[in-house]
């Protein structure tokens, strides 16, 4: 993270508050839950403030919450932070006119999409999400900024799950954007 003004308490508040679950999806996983975290005010309202705090820094004049816990996690910081909240969504689910970008999985393809209206090129989109894992969502939804005419302010996540190398993915995606994980797992 860079210089932004969590304390070391706001951050064990968190940490303590993701639940480890085994062998979720499957075995050999270990699922991060955060929805203790989501069940506690003073935790989930902490995440908020250091995500408006980023949205505010970065100037970022809309915000992409990526499905499905970015929805939960970048609703409210759009509502507090005063701007735009455009979800991005697996493809089929949204109505009307899209920009869908696919991208490799470890075991296949997915695609995502956005309206295509809902980004102009005068904005700068901070995007939300709760894990950056492979980094596969994350930098399909930097090329659908892009080629919905938007700029990336940044990338914002509760936490960073080092280990799969997301972030080295998004990399030259990033173009000199900011990425801030919160926790670094």
């Amino acid at each position: 993270m860079t210089g932004t003004s969590v304390t070391d308490a706001t951050r064990e508040l968190l940490l303590s508050r993701i639940r480890d679950v085994p062998d979720y999806p499957k075995p050999g996983v270990m699922f991060k839950d955060i929805t203790p975290l989501l069940a506690d005010p003073a935790a989930f309202s902490a995440l908020t403030d250091f995500f408006v705090e980023l949205c505010v820094r970065y100037g970022a004049t809309k915000i992409v919450g990526l499905e499905a816990r970015g929805f939960i996690l970048a609703a409210p910081v759009a509502v507090r932070a005063g701007i735009g909240f455009v979800p991005v969504r697996k493809a089929g689910k949204l109505p009307g006119a899209t920009l869908g970008q696919a991208y490799e999985l470890e075991y296949g393809t997915a695609e995502i999409e956005i309206h295509a209206e809902d980004l102009a090129a005068d904005d700068r989109v901070m995007v939300i999400d709760d894990v950056l894992a492979t980094g596969g969502t994350a930098e399909a939804s930097l090329e659908l900024i892009r080629r919905a005419g938007a700029q990336v302010a940044g990338v914002a996540v509760l936490m960073e799950l080092g280990f799969l190398a997301g972030r080295s993915r998004l990399g030259a995606g990033l173009r000199g954007a900011p990425l801030e994980a919160l926790i670094t797992l």
